[in-house]
């Protein structure tokens, strides 16, 4: 999946929180790859591991993780010939110790964790190793049993040591009264005794240094001089002797490296998986059902960055693949966008989500987004060009199986302009078979997704009393922007509120007349809702003055023709011609009626109302019937009837 969609969609982020429960350098290696996975068993693994390590955490389980301290920067100069020291060989010790325990453990949870507690068997123990830096090694020094050689020259160090004391003692008695302290110390590890500056020319042997204010000279007494010598040779010797014994423990271990490898890449695992475990604790996050079939339900999903939020819940892939999501500015939809966005690629990638019980999660294997403005000063875009730059990569790039997100589309430019390509686009990225939420503010993308059988409208609902979003969407209802509202509770003055409401009902009168008048020719001309039909009614009033001088329709009324009922006053379709008896079908607000000719009026042609190639079947039949419809046209399928709804006389 392309890094930049998910970024929008504050994967990143996520990650980033998710590192902050890892405890290891290879277990936050494992986060920093973690990318959303499109094999089903694999998501299905992952996520159910990651249920396993919650559950043994809710239990208060303390899993012994080791934290791979030290083990890094050894790892990295194997095979380099490198001398490790006393603190490199007490990391591996611990993180020995630390898989032996953690081994032990797992195993003991294999019945409840069976799928996390297999990897325990990888680990492997390296008793000699561990013994063997144990034996050589305590409290971060070489013990003197590491090795006879050392052993031997610290036992004749401890002598010197002692008589060279006691010679420093003596020394100091008889120098007394010419010292400024009665004590001796070191200067570059050789010892010395602090002497009046005035009077150290009276002490035979070497001055070493200084006090900073000069008035302490340290000499090295000549009589302690070649027990000082003896000392420096047995130092020497020590150290060689303890080169020896790291020299060995480096040889085990780098004889080891493949085997400590492993281990690391398997602590490295379990942390990973007790990180994820640990986050969606935090987040409340569940594991959920996982299918290939194109089918998503969302229950009561929360984006785990937004934690007061108002859980959303949505569908699609049953009926219809795609929303097109409207409403009111800060009502949600955005959120919506980025919750169903999110949510998807952390289930792809593992990750325990926060949703309700129930939901239903299909993998993608894609998930393009355009949120946001994308506005670049820096490439001159605007808000439209940019939208427009990411929408034609989108169209390139997708395919069924992929989950399309546009907020707000072709907003930014000529209305007229921006509808038309709003549903240019997504007639496209339909035709592509690709799964859709796309939020607007434009009323025609409402018409169309309801008469497009693919699409579905939602809308966030919102409080007409106190104009405060809800945050909940409505799947089934297309909603409204609420801008005169938002505007008049703002304090916009009022006779510019009362202005604006008398244009819409304008630009509303006028777009009825268009609709009327076939403005959609071409597009897929839906039914009219009852919205529209009312609206029709009303127009009616000046019914006889705009069809005078009309030529009149011939009586059989043809099929897909406007029609006013005189007896119930209302405006209808013909959806079946003239029979023997003189009774004609007629569609009035969804309802099939029959009715007398002798009662019909003409009001519009179906020339005027749809182009030539119109299927009429999307005004009179379901979606449902229209499906089955298609079907049987291509091949028989057993049981499947169509089932047509009865008239009223």
């Amino acid at each position: 999946m392309n890094l930049q969609n998910l970024n929008t969609l504050d994967y990143g982020i996520i990650k980033e929180e998710l590192g902050h429960f890892a405890v290891s350098y290879a277990g936050r290696k494992y986060v920093k790859e973690l990318m959303p996975m499109t094999y089903l068993p694999a998501i299905r693994s992952a996520m159910e591991e990651t249920a396993e390590a919650k559950e043994l955490l809710e239990r208060g389980a303390s899993v012994p993780i080791p934290s791979l301290e030290g083990i890094e920067w050894m790892m990295s100069l194997m095979g380099t010939g490198y001398l490790y020291n006393e603190q490199d060989f007490m990391a591996v010790s611990t993180f020995l110790h630390s898989c032996s325990q953690l081994r032990k453990y797992m195993a003991s949870k294999e019945q409840s964790a069976p799928r996390i507690g297999s990897y325990a068997s990888s680990l492997l123990e390296l008793m000699s190793v561990q013994e063997a830096i144990d034996r050589c090694i305590r409290y971060g020094s070489i013990d003197d049993g590491a090795s006879k050689g050392l052993e031997k020259a610290r036992k004749r160090m401890t002598v010197t040591k002692e008589r060279l004391h006691n010679k420093l003692e003596g020394i100091m008695s008889r120098y007394q009264p010419i010292l400024q302290e009665n004590i001796y110390s070191q200067r570059n590890g050789r010892y010395v005794i602090p002497v009046k500056r005035e009077y150290y020319k009276q002490v035979k042997g070497s001055v070493l240094d200084q006090s900073t204010s000069g008035l302490t000279v340290f000499v090295e007494p000549s009589e302690i001089a070649d027990l000082q010598g003896e000392l420096d040779l047995l130092s020497a010797e020590e150290a060689r002797e303890e080169a020896i014994v790291l020299s060995m423990l480096s040889g085990l271990v780098e004889q080891e490296q493949v085997a400590l490898r492993l281990n690391i890449e398997v602590t490295g695992t379990y942390d990973f998986i007790f990180a994820k475990a640990k986050y969606a604790r935090s987040i409340g996050g569940s594991a959920i059902s996982l299918n290939e079939r194109g089918i998503l339900r969302m229950n009561g999903g929360r984006h785990p960055m937004l934690k007061d939020m108002i859980p959303i819940s949505l569908e699609f892939g049953r009926g219809y693949q795609s929303l097109i999501v409207t409403g009111p500015n800060t009502g949600g939809k955005t959120v919506v966008l980025k919750t169903l966005g999110l949510l998807t690629i952390m289930a792809q990638s593992g990750l325990l989500i926060p949703v309700d019980e129930g939901s239903d999660f299909t993998i993608f294997s894609d998930v393009l987004s355009v949120i946001g403005d994308g506005q670049s000063l820096a490439q001159s875009l605007s808000t439209f060009s940019a939208q427009m730059k990411s929408i034609e990569e989108m169209l390139r790039s997708a395919s069924r199986g992929v989950l399309v997100l546009i907020d707000e589309l072709a907003a930014g430019t000529d209305p007229g302009e921006g509808i038309a390509l709003s549903i240019a686009i997504l007639e496209e990225l339909s035709y592509k078979g690709v799964n859709m939420v796309v939020t607007t503010h434009f009323n025609e993308l409402k018409t169309f997704a309801a008469a497009t059988p693919d699409f579905q409208n939602a809308r966030m609902e919102f409080d007409k009393e106190t104009l405060q979003p809800l945050y909940r969407l409505t799947i089934g209802e297309a909603g409204e922007s609420y801008a005169l509202q938002i505007a008049e509770k703002l304090g916009i003055q009022q006779k510019v509120i009362e202005r604006s409401r008398q244009i819409v009902e304008e630009q509303k009168h006028k777009q009825g007349l268009q609709r009327n008048q076939g403005a959609w020719k071409g597009a897929n001309r839906p039914s009219m809702s009852q919205s529209e039909e009312g609206e029709l009614n009303r127009e009616h009033k000046s019914f006889n003055n705009e069809t005078k001088g009309r030529k009149e329709l011939p009586l059989s009324f043809e099929i897909g023709d406007a029609v006013y009922v005189s007896s119930l006053g209302k405006m209808g379709i013909v959806y079946r011609q003239k029979d023997n008896l003189g009774m004609v079908g007629v569609m009035i607000q969804k309802q099939k009626m029959s009715i007398n000719h002798k009662r019909l009026k003409p009001y519009l042609s179906k020339n005027e109302l749809y182009p030539d190639d119109y299927d009429l079947d999307i005004i009179f039949e379901s979606k449902v019937n229209r499906k089955k419809s298609k079907l049987m046209q291509r091949k028989h399928i057993e049981g499947l009837t169509i089932v047509h709804e009865g008239e009223e006389n």
